[in-house]
């Protein structure tokens, strides 16, 4: 085809046939160009103002200049489209406005110049302009460089056994960027405790400590961001001091500075949630279980585009550098301070639950240090209680030793049942026993039975067992058995006289008497 475009290797052999002599026919026929197009370059060759040889000497770059791009024209800029480029980057902050669309801004545009485009060019120029700014750049990690966290938008849940209740889980996912060795773990609340404790665990089933640690700038990790300088809270720089780590953030609004946990987030929705949506849990903990199997198969499966998988490339070019754990996990701790109550127990506000101390402390001042998983109440430096921590609100935790002895008498009622007084009963001697039963079944409910039950038991203490006996043998011979009975019986010492068979009077036979026969 005439004035089709030929490659660089074409036209240096161009001028090394001009250069022997050759000419335009013969040059069209040895390299089968045609010979209009042969006539186009030679044209160009006599322009340049240069020799055959002058040329060959060039490089590629300045024959392409002569031979390609020497007769276009330059392009003059619109003027229209040199006011609307000027106000692209002002129209590409305000389109992420909540609720400002491409019609209105362009309205607004055609306003201010009324010979600018119509819509439709406009919205043609501004998608050109938006498609140059998006370009992403590509980061090449390093093995066990960075540890990147993320707290996914959607959440898991379980069912609470007690209530019913369907309680939310939010998930912390956390990824290695270089092997893409992915961790993630639902969370009691997203509380600084609960997220440092994850990481905590996180780090142990790496089994190691990556360099830096990268997050947005969610609260519980970034105080203050300023783009260019990080201010962590306090608790985040104890977590990271404690694991030898370096904090890192991301720039404000730029997720795509963590580009590998944010995809990971994306993946761990349809690798782990989707398998859990028709799980029914009753817990947190076997909800994590359930994450965790999860998540060892997504490692295990081999990439699509790679060889190998996440678990095998973790293990055998990432594990071996990341720096060693220490030797105990990062706790949490936390202080308040609290008046023994006259309940003696002390609150702990966060939780709305109490813990109780020795009551000889009833009033005084006490510190508590708490964390995650434990509780204990200080005065001065001495440690009078501790307990482990629970999060049920307005709870108490009470242990029997810190009780008054009228209280832990009175406490011990609240176990006892049926089974527990006949079993105490029996130790006595069988009349007990069956006094016991037949009290017990006195009242409409068992429980309005304990009291006297309770009254029994402790003549059977004043009075010793075998004494209680014989007064429920005697008791058993009448009509009415009752706590008052056995009760009277033992005070009149009845219980130590004989028992004497009743002989109860009888009517003599004689004539006077009729039978049922006369009664037909």
């Amino acid at each position: 085809m005439a004035n089709k475009s030929i490659t660089m290797v074409q036209i240096r052999r161009i001028l090394q046939l001009l250069s022997s002599g050759s000419s335009k026919f013969g040059i069209s026929k040895k390299m089968l160009i045609h010979r209009k197009t042969v006539d186009n370059y030679i044209s160009k060759l006599e322009t340049s103002g240069k020799t055959v040889e002058e040329l060959l000497q060039l490089d590629d770059e300045s024959l392409r200049d002569i031979f390609f791009y020497k007769s276009v024209k330059p392009v003059l800029v619109n003027r229209r489209y040199g006011t609307l480029k000027s106000i692209l980057p002002d129209i590409a902050l305000e389109i992420k406005k909540q609720g400002v669309t491409r019609k209105l801004l362009w309205k607004e545009y055609i306003e201010a110049n009324p010979d600018g485009y119509g819509y439709t060019q406009f919205c043609e120029h501004f998608s050109k302009y938006q498609l140059h700014n998006k370009a992403v750049m590509y980061f090449s990690h390093q093995p066990g460089e960075y540890l990147q966290v993320d707290l996914a938008g959607k959440q898991l849940s379980y069912v609470d056994k007690k209530t019913g209740e369907i309680i939310r889980c939010p998930v912390l996912v956390c990824t290695l960027p270089f092997s893409k060795y992915t961790y993630a773990e639902a969370l009691a609340s997203g509380c600084q405790e609960n997220i440092f404790a994850a990481l905590n665990r996180c780090l142990e089933y790496f089994g190691g400590v990556p360099k830096n640690i990268l997050s947005d700038n969610m609260k519980q990790y970034v105080k203050k961001n300023m783009r260019y300088e990080f201010t962590f809270q306090e608790l985040a720089y104890q977590w990271s001091v404690h694991y030898n780590t370096n904090l890192d953030a991301t720039r404000p609004a730029k997720p795509k500075d963590k580009p590998t946990v944010e995809n990971h987030v994306y993946i761990t929705y349809l690798r782990v949630y989707s398998k859990l949506r028709k799980q029914e849990v009753y817990s947190l903990k076997e909800l994590n279980h359930n994450i965790r199997k999860s998540l060892v198969e997504h490692n295990k499966t081999p990439f699509q585009k790679l060889p190998d998988s996440r678990a095998i490339c973790f293990a055998e070019q990432e594990k071996d550098l990341l720096k060693p754990l220490p030797a105990e996990p990062f706790l949490v701790k936390h202080k308040t301070g609290s008046k023994v109550h006259m309940n003696y127990h002390v609150l702990l506000g966060e939780d709305k639950h109490q813990y109780s101390v020795p009551f000889q402390y009833i009033g005084q001042k006490t510190q508590i240090v708490y964390d995650q998983n434990n509780v204990e109440v200080f005065i001065g430096i001495e440690r009078i209680a501790a307990h482990q921590r629970s999060y049920r609100r307005n709870g108490y935790t009470t242990l029997a030793e810190h009780m008054p002895e009228s209280h832990l008498r009175y406490n011990e009622t609240r176990g006892w049942d049926e089974d527990f007084f006949l079993r105490t009963a029996s130790k006595i001697g069988p009349n007990a026993k069956e006094v016991f039963r037949y009290v017990l079944a006195s009242k409409n409910f068992v429980e309005q039975s304990y009291k006297a039950c309770v009254g029994l038991k402790r003549l059977a203490d004043a009075y010793k067992n075998d004494r209680f006996e014989a007064a429920c043998q005697r008791a058993l011979r009448g009509t009415k058995i009752n706590y008052w009975v056995i009760k009277n019986i033992l005070e009149k010492n009845l219980d130590k006289q004989e028992i004497r068979e009743l002989t109860l009077f009888r009517v003599p036979d004689h004539q006077n008497i009729r039978g049922a026969s006369a009664y037909n």
